[in-house]
């Protein structure tokens, strides 16, 4: 720097400048105001600062409405608690309305239950419909020889089910040789059910694992067939 005059260039930015009138005498009065907040942790301040703590502690200063938390009121909780076992009531109540035909199958004892309170909703407990469940063990058509035009169906249904079921109806084509539909007709169960036991029987329905022999006559007109299918489902 003396060979140059005490010029120096400033490594970063490349400006050349006088070194020496930037020099500090050592030992100068270079002075640093300590910071405020370094009084907090000056171990000679420390008792007047508690000292403040407990002064500020013991006045009754109210706390900021934000600070402070609202006592719990038991009226809210009794109301809260009363409006949840409400709506547990209602689910509950609604459960077992749209479910009253699978709750009966499953707890026979409530199906009393079930019926009283139908009766005050002007609904029914319906038996279970599970068309899987049963079949058409057997069947055949033949024309009745003592009556002109009357065909005699008699069918055998089984109900497969560990539970009662609503008797089905049945769907009966008659066909051609061409094994084209020619005449078709839907049974319900008080089509083939003994008219003398029909209400008895639509109640109880077909118990489980059990079977029903019927026979049915109806009158096909001038219909010429040759064969017939037989169909069973529960209507919607």
């Amino acid at each position: 720097m003396a060979a140059r005059g005490g010029k120096v260039r400033c490594g970063k930015c490349g400006t050349v400048f006088d070194g020496v009138a930037g020099l500090v005498e050592e030992g100068g009065g270079l002075l640093l105001e300590p910071s405020p907040q370094l009084g907090l942790f000056d171990p000679s301040r420390r008792g007047a600062h508690a000292a403040g703590s407990a002064a500020f502690e013991d006045d009754d200063v109210p706390l900021p409405e934000f600070l402070s938390k609202p006592e719990p009121r038991a009226r809210s909780s009794l109301l809260w608690g009363f409006l949840a076992f409400l709506a547990t009531a209602v689910l509950t109540a609604q459960a077992g309305y749209r479910f009253r035909t699978e709750i009966a199958v499953l707890a026979p004892g409530a199906r009393d239950a079930l019926a009283s309170a139908c009766r005050l909703l002007r609904c029914e407990v319906a038996l279970p419909r599970r068309p899987d469940l049963m079949s058409i063990e057997s069947s055949d058509l033949q024309s009745d020889t003592r009556l002109e035009g009357v065909i005699v169906l008699n069918v055998v249904l089984r109900n497969r089910a560990p539970f009662p079921q609503e008797y089905p109806a049945l769907e009966l084509t008659l066909t051609d040789e061409a094994d084209r539909p020619v005449l078709r007709r839907v049974l319900d169960p008080g089509d083939y059910l003994d008219p003398s036991r029909r209400m008895s029987l639509v109640a109880q329905g077909l118990a489980p694992g059990a079977e029903a022999p019927f026979r049915i006559n109806f009158d096909a007109g001038r219909t010429r067939a040759t064969g017939y299918r037989l169909y069973l489902f529960f209507p919607p």
